[in-house]
């Protein structure tokens, strides 16, 4: 984010536009309605104007303090008309924040796209790059939005000062407003019966608990258990997201891609737990103790795990301890690595004229290698994924090799999959082992076994973007 999202006040503040056409009047109309005191440079206004430029202070150009005393200047040059660079340099000189239409690299700042459902204000903005876009986007969420969320927003306003003087803590805040918005009154307000709606919040604060808990409910933490899948966050569900916001605290190991962590609520605590090969910040038991203790104080518990929770994710032992001390817990499945990475590799696990099963196995145990079932791995017309095999990568092959299997069997490794860093290599059982060693893999990977991997040079699709 190269840019600091803002909600600026400018009751009673100067802000200089500098246009004649519509583009400068629409931006003077929506300053003179947020209260801005707007100092207007037009030498033949459009009919835009008309009905505005009476309510502007009117500017000259010429005077040297053209710009003193504004917080932002708005320069709308007509059509493709350059903007006068020097008058930019004017308005920096002065103080002055600068937005130049369609020039973001002369602008301090970017205008947004706005919804505005006031007091609820929704702004989307690419950056300048691509301004369209942001309009778009902001189209498709007029019609998610209705106009009565502003009324709801309002009502929640109204509340605030009360509970701020019942409720000391801002934890406890949250939680009476989260279960306020899942409550009746939110209906109300939507529905129009403001009236009804206030009286049920009044009531709601006057009866709540200090910990801003319903004296209706019994005040107990909660476990989410969540599959992140395999990198990329585009691939997280709404479940998960939703939980992602509602946790107090959450815990994550490696294989959480970072720009995933950053969609949890931005005051929830975070606490690394590990996990990788052979180095666990925590052991095992000591993260299932940790989750019981953490509930047991009231709080919300995310445990956010790389692909599928319970896909080798150690997932099933973690709410069997839960379950032993009743803690309450819920799972969301999260797209799996063989699934993701596969699909991103473009090697389908299964396709009708090379695979008709597909089986997941682990390539590591407690103790390093594991003895598989290899009799079931060799069948043929069947893929085998692999997780957490790079480390035994030659082993692997070697005894594949051992049992019988063609040393021409299509075979592919892929690290980071569904992330913007996703490596393949592909070759044999007889060669990915060397192949793997000349990339350079370091993990997390995934190995794809079987005659579907012949696919990827024509169902190839995803393109990451290139490592620095």
């Amino acid at each position: 984010m190269d840019r600091q999202p803002l909600f600026l006040s400018l009751q009673g503040r100067r802000v200089a536009v500098v246009g004649d056409g519509p583009i400068a009047a629409r931006r003077a109309a929506t300053l003179l309605s947020s209260g801005a005191k707007v100092v207007l440079f037009a030498k033949k206004p459009h009919e835009e104007f008309l009905g505005l430029a009476n309510r502007c202070l009117r500017g000259d150009l010429a005077a040297n303090d053209a710009f003193e005393h504004c917080a932002l200047c708005y320069f709308a040059p007509d059509g493709d008309d350059a903007p006068d660079e020097a008058l930019v340099a004017r308005a920096k000189a002065a103080g002055a924040l600068v937005n130049v239409a369609d020039h973001p690299e002369l602008s301090d700042f970017i205008n947004p796209s706005v919804l505005d459902r006031s007091p609820l204000i929704v702004a989307i903005s690419t950056g300048g790059e691509a301004p369209l876009l942001g309009r778009m986007l902001k189209a498709r969420l007029e019609t998610l939005i209705p106009a009565s969320y502003g009324r709801l927003a309002a009502l929640a306003g109204e509340g605030r000062a009360a509970l701020a003087q019942k409720l000391s803590s801002h934890s406890a805040r949250l939680r009476f407003w989260e279960r306020f918005y899942e409550g009746p009154a939110v209906e109300m307000a939507l529905a129009g019966d403001e009236n009804g709606a206030r009286a049920v919040l009044d009531h709601e604060i006057w009866r709540t608990r200090p910990d801003g808990s319903s004296p209706d409910a019994e005040v107990r933490g909660e476990v989410y258990l969540v599959g992140a899948g395999p990198g990329d966050p585009d691939l997280l569900t709404f479940r998960a997201f939703r939980l992602m916001q509602k946790a107090d605290v959450v815990l994550y190991d490696r294989l959480v891609e970072p720009t995933i962590l950053e969609r949890v609520r931005r005051d929830a605590e975070r606490i690394y737990v590990g996990k990788k090969r052979s180095n666990h910040a925590l052991p095992q038991e000591e993260i299932g103790e940790l989750m019981v203790k953490l509930a047991k104080q009231g709080k919300r518990v995310l445990r956010l795990k790389g692909g599928d929770p319970f896909i080798f994710g150690r997932g099933g032992e973690e709410i069997d301890t839960l379950a032993g001390h009743s803690i309450p817990f819920q799972v969301v499945p999260g797209v799996t690595a063989a699934a993701g990475c596969s699909s991103y590799a473009g090697i389908p696990l299964t396709h009708r004229d090379y695979a008709q099963s597909c089986v997941f196995v682990t390539g590591h145990g407690r103790e390093g290698p594991i003895d598989l079932d290899w009799s079931t791995l060799l069948r043929p017309n069947q893929t085998v994924a692999v997780y957490m095999g790079l480390a035994h990568l030659d082993f692997l092959m070697g005894e594949f090799l051992k049992r019988g299997a063609d040393p021409a069997l299509p075979a592919a490794i892929i690290e980071n999959g569904t992330r913007s860093n996703q490596v393949t290599v592909t070759g044999t059982i007889a060669d990915l082992g060397d192949k793997a060693k000349a990339a350079g893999l370091k993990g997390p990977t995934i190995i794809i076994i079987g005659d579907v991997v012949k696919l990827r040079e024509k169902l190839n699709w995803y393109a990451p973007s290139p490592v620095n």
